[in-house]
C-alpha cells in the first residue's frame, strides 16, 4: 500500500469531516468518487473509526437536531437516515432521544399555515397533507389539531 497515497485519500477525508459530519457510507462513496483504490479506502475508513472521526451516531445526532431545526419529522428523518446508511436501531434511539417531536410539528405548521388550523374541511386536510409529507406522524399532526378527528 502506497503512503503517499493512504495519506492523501486520509487528509481529503479530513478536509470533508473538517466542515460537517458524514456517515461511513457518505465518506466511503465521496472518497470512492475521487479515488480508484478500493483497499486504502477501506484501510482510511478503518483509520477514521478507530480515530473515532467518523461516528453513525454522532451524525444521526447531527443530522436530526438540523433536520428538526427546519421543520421535518421523525418519519422523513429516518427515511433519510435510512439511505445515507445509519442503522436503524442507531435511528430510532436517537429520535426518541431528541423528543418534543409535537412542538416541532405545531412550528412547522404555524410558520406554513400563519392562520392556524382552517375551519374549512378540504383546506384542513390540506393542512395535515402537509405535515404529512413532512415526515410527522399521527399523533403529533393531532396535537397540531386538537382532538378534532378529521
Amino acid at each position: 500500500m502506497s503512503d503517499d497515497l493512504f495519506n492523501t485519500i486520509y487528509n481529503k477525508s479530513l478536509d470533508l469531516l473538517s466542515r460537517r459530519e458524514h456517515s461511513f457510507k457518505e465518506i466511503k462513496e465521496k472518497l470512492s468518487a475521487r479515488f480508484e483504490n478500493k483497499e486504502i479506502i477501506e484501510s482510511v475508513i478503518e483509520k477514521l473509526s478507530d480515530n473515532n472521526l467518523v461516528n453513525n451516531t454522532r451524525y444521526a445526532e447531527a443530522y436530526v437536531s438540523a433536520r428538526k431545526r427546519k421543520g421535518f419529522g421523525p418519519k422523513k428523518i429516518a427515511f433519510e437516515l435510512s439511505s445515507k446508511g445509519v442503522d436503524e436501531s442507531v435511528t430510532n434511539s436517537v429520535i426518541i432521544e431528541e423528543g418534543d417531536w409535537e412542538s416541532a410539528a405545531k412550528l412547522a405548521f404555524s410558520k406554513k399555515f400563519k392562520d392556524g388550523p382552517s375551519p374549512d374541511i378540504k383546506e384542513k386536510l390540506k393542512q395535515k397533507s402537509f405535515l404529512q409529507n413532512r415526515g410527522f406522524r399521527f399523533k403529533e399532526i393531532e396535537s397540531v389539531f386538537g382532538n378534532d378527528m378529521l
